[in-house]
């Protein structure tokens, strides 16, 4: 454990890089071999698209990581947070510390950005991606990124977390979100077998269908258990999912990087009222 926190305390940022580009690489050439959906869409365009949000989203995180250093510093030079304040071993503080960076920095904004309006207009662009992949995995709004840095800043000050704390929290969320985003056909057994504590693809992908009440739920990242925990978890045959916002179906929005942009700021849309509940 000892090596572990040596390594992620001092993480070099050219891992960090090869972690997210090699994550893309993987999962991208996965879906080429066992996709779930056929891949009928214009998959250069669609990856060129959602690599733009992603590099604003890595821009944005290396502006501010002064700000997780500071705060990390803070926390450990003043013993602040949870696992400051209570003694447990190295391995504990690391499972812990993950668990509730996780909850706090992921699932509860998650939550939040679909239950606040405002934020709402920020978030909506990852889910305009009607083909979702791999790719879809960082396609947010630079507004949104903001946002969850924030949180992810908060989950530091509550748990108390040192350098190395986050950036394990952020490989795993990296990784993670990858994966779950990612169009793969997986055996259910396996599917099953990791969705006991991960949050794994079948599972995701509901919460991207492209109506409520599903697009309202499966919020996880990396653990599926907070869902359970907070009765959002619910499970579908994924190949009748339908990817996408009824909000915003229109291909000249949601494939233009300038109409994506303009989302948060031209106005919310009300939610679509159906007359009859849908049951996939």
């Amino acid at each position: 454990m000892d090596a572990i926190v040596e390594y992620f305390s001092n993480m070099p940022t050219l891992h960090r890089s090869l972690m997210l580009v090699g994550g893309l690489t993987l999962f991208f050439l996965i879906e080429q071999a066992v996709p779930l959906f056929a891949l009928t869409y214009d998959r250069t365009r669609h990856t060129l698209l959602n690599l733009f949000f992603t590099l604003t989203t890595v821009l944005i995180n290396f502006l501010m990581a002064f700000i997780l250093v500071f705060s990390a510093d803070w926390v450990v030079e003043n013993q602040f947070g949870i696992i400051q304040w209570i003694s447990m071993p190295l391995v504990l503080k690391a499972i812990i510390g993950l668990m509730l960076m996780d909850l706090i920095g992921a699932w509860l904004v998650h939550w939040i950005e679909h239950h606040v309006k405002w934020l709402w207009q920020f978030h909506v662009i990852h889910h305009t991606d009607q083909h979702v992949d791999t790719t879809t995995a960082n396609r947010h709004h630079p507004g949104e990124s903001v946002i969850r840095f924030i949180f992810t800043t908060l989950a530091v000050f509550i748990v108390g977390a040192p350098i190395w704390l986050i950036f394990i929290y952020q490989s795993a969320s990296l990784v993670l979100t990858q994966f779950n985003h990612s169009n793969v056909k997986m055996p259910t057994w396996l599917d099953r077998s990791l969705e006991m504590v991960f949050c794994t693809p079948n599972m995701h992908r509901v919460h991207h269908h492209y109506r409520q009440p599903y697009s309202d739920t499966n919020y996880g990242n990396i653990f599926s258990f907070w869902d359970r925990i907070f009765g959002t978890f619910v499970r579908v045959d994924n190949t009748k999912l339908k990817y996408g916002v009824d909000t915003y179906m229109n291909e000249k929005e949601t494939k233009s990087i300038i109409e994506l942009l303009k989302i948060p700021f031209v106005g919310y849309r009300q939610p679509i009222e159906y007359d009859k509940e849908e049951s996939l």
